[in-house]
């Protein structure tokens, strides 16, 4: 089967299931595992931040970083499809008391007077807007990166109105080599940051959120009521090491993958790729009911050709290219669509 549901389908490779096996561990609750800690520097330098902490999943991060800069009562503005909206459970809502308000943007992507359009007013019938939330790459926007001129017209508004301002980067890896901008850059705007490390680079588990020494001094304390506190972890964080040292670079392949099949799409009609525009390893279009019926119907049809999409909504299927899937594979599932 070529897998292209998710970039989260990955399995390790041999150097980086060596780099697990060869990892000393400790006890990472009494912060005495040297491969997480040394992961966690590592993250914190490469995002330009004081320090950072490991956790197992995005949506942990995520979850932190909402406990972290808000009360019970306060909201997060974030664009509508964003994935602490789509995909997180109501985590915000349920584990701190905290209310979205979801501004639809253009590809996923908030400009800034969609931002100032959406914060509430300083009035006792409205929630206290505390947090503005962006996400880059945007997963539901069709993997197109925020650009970093809008994202600075943002930060230098919210400051100014003192909110926080938190990235969802999970993909950011992605984001940084399709602009060749670094990721210190793109961090240097917001408070806290998380990345996902089984997105993109390969690992089986892993995130990590970064911020102020104090933040994340404070996130250890939410980690563990989360039930996201590791004992001998280091295993994993070796894998994230590997990854972050030898499959961030490679991401261009997944990029120049992923444009062998928005071209296939794009040759058949019936398929319309939403956004138009593939800038990096998501591939999301939209299904015509009159030629195919149904996603699932599409989904189906290449599943008997050894294919396998996610059909995710009434009209729309996505493909995510990734380490697993060769451009060999990419060709020929390139073939099939067109066949279609």
């Amino acid at each position: 089967m070529i897998d292209l549901r998710s970039d989260t389908v990955t399995r390790p490779t041999p150097g980086m299931l060596a780099a697990m096996m060869a990892a000393p561990v400790g006890d990472d609750v009494y912060s005495e595992d040297p491969t997480i800690n040394a992961l966690e520097n590592k993250v914190a330098e490469y995002l330009g931040k004081e320090a950072a902490l490991f956790v197992p999943s995005g949506t942990m991060a995520n979850q932190i970083a909402v406990r972290l800069h808000c009360r019970p009562g306060d909201e997060l503005l974030c664009e509508a499809t964003s994935h602490v909206v789509l995909w997180e459970g109501g985590g915000p809502a349920a584990l701190s008391g905290v209310s979205v308000n979801p501004v639809y943007g253009h590809a996923g992507l908030l400009e800034l007077g969609l931002v100032q359009r959406g914060m509430r007013p300083n009035d006792i019938h409205s929630p206290h807007t505390r947090l503005v939330w962006l996400e880059n790459t945007h997963n539901r926007g069709g993997g197109t990166v925020q650009s970093l001129e809008s994202i600075r017209e943002i930060s230098y508004w919210a400051r100014q109105q003192k909110l926080a301002l938190h990235l969802d980067g999970a993909r950011l890896w992605n984001a940084v080599v399709a602009s060749g901008i670094p990721a210190k850059s793109w961090a240097s705007h917001f408070d806290t940051v998380s990345v996902c490390f089984s997105k993109g680079l390969g690992t089986p588990v892993g995130s990590a959120l970064a911020g102020t020494a104090e933040q994340i001094q404070l996130s250890r304390r939410y980690r563990k009521l989360f039930g996201g506190a590791m004992r001998q972890a280091g295993f994993l964080a070796a894998a994230c090491i590997y990854a972050m040292d030898h499959h961030i670079a490679r991401l261009n392949d997944d990029h120049s993958n992923a444009q062998i099949l928005a071209d296939a799409i794009r040759a058949v009609p019936g398929l319309k790729l939403v956004p138009e525009v593939v800038e990096t390893n998501l591939v999301w279009f939209e299904v015509d009911g009159d030629r195919f019926q149904t996603p699932q119907t599409v989904t189906s049809k290449l599943r008997e050709q050894g294919i396998l999409m996610s059909a995710l909504g009434e009209t729309t299927v996505r493909a995510c290219t990734h380490l697993d899937v060769s451009r060999g594979d990419c060709v020929r599932v390139a073939a099939a669509i067109r066949k279609l």
